[in-house]
């Protein structure tokens, strides 16, 4: 993601798969990739050290690199 500003909160769609997934928790363990499936949403909680962003998905919360998602931009209202 180059031109995209993420912030926390912000609703974002998985990509692509990394090798593997690492869980957003004080001991984080390594997961296989399936446990999140390309064009998944998810919303962004955090920002983590070493380029990684902490994500609430349905399967639990996961530290994924901004290359592996784009932010979902919401549909304007009319007025």
């Amino acid at each position: 993601m180059s031109n995209q500003e993420i912030n926390i909160g912000d609703k974002v769609r998985v990509t692509a798969l990394p090798a593997y997934v690492k869980t957003a928790e004080p001991s984080p363990m390594l997961r296989p990739p399936d446990i999140i499936e390309i064009g998944e949403e998810g919303v962004v909680m955090d920002r983590r050290p070493g380029g990684y962003w902490g994500v609430r998905f349905t399967q639990g919360a996961f530290l994924i690199e901004s290359q592996y998602f784009e932010v979902v931009s919401e549909p304007e209202a009319e007025p």
